[in-house]
């Protein structure tokens, strides 16, 4: 048995302290999840709460037999994706700051490779608004969590077929995007 299996067994059984651990080795991944779908710090930090809540108190319901990080991505994405359709429903707010997620590097670069950073963070967070929920958790979880189209499909409660469909149009949408500002 694994760590991970042991600690899911145990937070099963009632042990918070095992829960613990199964946040601290998701929580990075989970908040980086909400940051790139959400393009907000602040509400990144609150899904990625929500998330590991719902996840605890769901936990009896979790199957063994699929990997935990599915389970718990799915659960975190659709929470984005709820947030993002409350989201278009009010008005966003004219002066909306776009925050740096949490990262943990050794190397401090220079405020020139740092500003440009930031700018092809916030160009790339920019092209990823113009996509529907659905379709920009399948573009994070693809690229930046390297996920299958089969554990995109069961996050998303979607066929393989339609998250292919579905990161074709948002690639071809992106790639559209990029050259009207190229231009």
């Amino acid at each position: 048995m694994t760590d991970e299996a042991e600690w899911i067994q145990l937070a099963r059984e009632g042990d918070q302290a095992a829960f613990g651990r199964l946040v601290a080795a998701y929580q990075t991944p989970v908040y980086n999840l909400a940051y790139r779908m959400l393009g907000s710090a602040a509400e990144a930090e609150d899904a990625a709460q929500e998330a590991f809540l719902r996840a605890y108190i769901h936990l009896k319901s979790y199957d063994p037999q699929r990997p935990f990080s599915t389970w718990l991505f799915s659960i975190a994405s659709h929470y984005c994706i709820d947030q993002l359709r409350r989201r278009r429903i009010t008005w966003l707010p004219l002066e909306d700051e776009f925050a740096l997620p949490v990262r943990f590097t050794s190397a401090n670069p220079g405020p020139e490779a740092t500003a440009a950073r930031r700018e092809q963070q916030d160009q790339m967070q920019q092209l990823l608004d113009v996509l529907s929920p659905t379709d920009r958790a399948a573009i994070t979880l693809h690229y930046w969590y390297d996920y299958s189209y089969q554990e995109i499909a069961q996050t998303l409660d979607l066929t393989v077929s339609a998250v292919k469909s579905r990161l074709y149009r948002a690639r071809r949408a992106l790639a559209e995007r990029m050259e009207d500002k190229a231009l």
